[in-house]
């Protein structure tokens, strides 16, 4: 994988993982930062610059879904789980 797309991939995975955290939701959280993680070790050894390049396209489309889940999920406020007290975190 040539340097260039091999940052591209890293910064994408870091804005995916940051943005995961700024779920509300504590099963929502655990639940993406889970799946991304998954998914870019499932395809780390992957040397198709197509299928690399369509992966690419496929995970930045799902970073404008997680930003939008975000905001539509601040807007409506829950009780946190027991899990997510200060002495559980």
């Amino acid at each position: 994988m040539a340097a260039s797309s091999r940052a591209q991939v890293l910064r994408l995975y870091r804005a995916l993982l940051r943005e995961s955290q700024r779920f509300g939701s504590y099963n929502y959280r655990t639940y993406a930062i889970r799946r991304i993680r998954d998914a870019f070790r499932e395809n780390k050894n992957l040397s198709d610059s197509e299928k690399i390049e369509e992966l690419l396209n496929k995970a930045k489309a799902n970073l404008v879904v997680i930003q939008r889940q975000v905001t539509i999920g601040q807007l409506y406020s829950t009780e946190k789980l027991v899990i997510e007290s200060p002495g559980n975190t």
